[in-house]
């Protein structure tokens, strides 16, 4: 195809899918049925699923696993993930299981400050400009009254709102810079609403304000939205115990162990290249459990990488130290979640996620969501300094593999048995299910 449709979203769900059939595939009724089986064959919850989002032609599944044992501040819980990538969901659960009969993880929120902008441009006197602000300040609040009384309700509302002068970065950007605490939504909706609100009360008071000059008085504003990068709504995940209680049948050597562990926590804190694989194996743990509770995962992770830059250079989320005999690891992350609004109350598999969860609020949510990334983080170190990352990965990953040459179940017992003492690899299973075949 080389030209433009007119008036897609306009078409039904069935014209959608046709057009696409017979547009880009070559068994059109194959591509059509596909599309199909993967729809809900209950009406309604497939009607949830579609208005979604927008121009829906099927629904995209992503297994949800669930990790089991993790004992968090003395209290078991089980974790809903939903991810796709072999061995993370089995990962998690070892090291649950691994840290119970060591006195579990333990867990404080530091803070959990959110944080929305209004960027603007001012040409004139800066001392005018932060007298004008003091002077209007209250009516930021007062403007939001009616945004905010429900959130004030609970708790929460707007915590700050501050005056800030980026003229070294930029000519006339100056900025509102807010923070917000939104209890238990993610509050989106809510900060953006009261900035779009901020924006407004500041240029019609700039109009009116009479130590302007007409050029102070324009404030131009550029635009207004919150802040994925949330340095101040950060939870603590740590686990800890003395070296010789790390010994297993897979650490027969407690001290060599801690000691090799806590090295390779040091490298991925000097050398970006190491860091960013060492916190993709922190954000498969988190990820899973941020989209299987209807939480944004991007917003997520753009926040965390920002955070694991914020000296300069991208390095480690975790840290891990011996001190006195003691082995800690820990792991500091900026987590905005929410348990109520979105997709929180809206997608069934998110409400059973969080019936499992035990109905947590936000700042809960967040202490289980980072224990979820520091035992994932644990396991792969472990793996990594220990058998090496294979050998478990590609054990999980041998049903990917017979699935791909469609193994019969007699197939799969002989190739399951013959892996059991053999190295894995995707040429090596390829090489004996043809052998057994011939």
């Amino acid at each position: 195809m080389n030209k433009a449709i007119s008036g897609f979203s306009k078409l039904s769900k069935e014209e959608k899918i046709k057009w696409i059939a017979d547009t880009y595939f070559s068994t059109p009724n194959e591509a059509i049925a596909l599309l199909k089986n993967y729809w809900n064959t209950d009406e309604k919850v497939q009607q949830l699923h579609d208005e979604f989002i927008e121009n829906t032609i099927t629904n995209f599944y992503i297994p949800l696993g669930v990790a089991p044992n993790f004992l968090i501040n003395d209290k078991y819980t089980t974790i809903p993930m939903a991810i796709e990538e072999s061995s993370v969901v089995a990962a998690a659960s070892k090291a649950a299981k691994f840290w119970a009969t060591r006195g579990g993880f333990k867990t404080t929120i530091i803070d959990t400050e959110k944080i929305g902008q209004v960027h603007f441009l001012y040409q004139g006197e800066v001392s005018k400009l932060n007298l004008f602000f003091a002077q209007i300040k209250e009516q930021f609040y007062i403007a939001t009254a009616s945004i905010t009384a429900n959130m004030q309700k609970r708790g929460g509302g707007i915590t700050a709102i501050e005056l800030r002068d980026k003229t070294d970065l930029l000519p006339n950007y100056f900025q509102l810079h807010a923070t917000f605490d939104t209890k238990d939504s993610m509050g989106a909706n809510f900060i953006n609403s009261c900035l779009e609100q901020f924006a407004k009360t500041l240029k019609l008071e700039a109009k009116n304000y009479s130590l302007f000059n007409e050029t102070e008085s324009e404030i131009e504003v550029v635009m207004s939205i919150l802040s994925n990068y949330v340095p101040n709504c950060l939870v603590r995940a740590e686990v800890s115990c003395p070296i010789e209680d790390l010994m297993d049948k897979e650490i027969p050597n407690a001290q060599e162990f801690a000691t090799k562990f806590v090295q390779a926590v040091q490298i991925a804190e000097v050398e970006p290249y190491r860091a960013v694989t060492h916190n993709k194996g922190i954000m498969n743990g988190i990820d899973a459990v941020v989209l299987a509770t209807g939480n944004d995962f991007r917003a997520v992770e753009a926040g965390v990488h920002a955070y694991a830059s914020r000296k300069g250079q991208y390095s480690s989320l975790s840290h891990a130290k011996i001190e006195n005999g003691i082995f800690t690891f820990w792991l500091d992350v900026p987590l905005a979640l929410g348990t109520v609004g979105g997709l929180t109350s809206l997608h069934p598999v998110v409400k059973l996620s969080l019936e499992m969860l035990e109905k947590p609020s936000a700042p809960e949510l967040m202490q289980i969501v980072a224990v979820a990334g520091l035992a994932q983080n644990f396991a792969a170190l472990r793996s990594l300094t220990t058998t090496g990352i294979q050998e478990g990965h590609m054990k999980m990953h041998l049903n990917n593999i017979l699935n791909q040459l469609e193994a019969t179940k007699e197939e799969r017992i002989v190739i399951q048995k013959h892996f059991e003492n053999n190295t894995i690899s995707h040429n090596a299973v390829v090489a004996f299910t043809e052998s057994l075949r011939q």
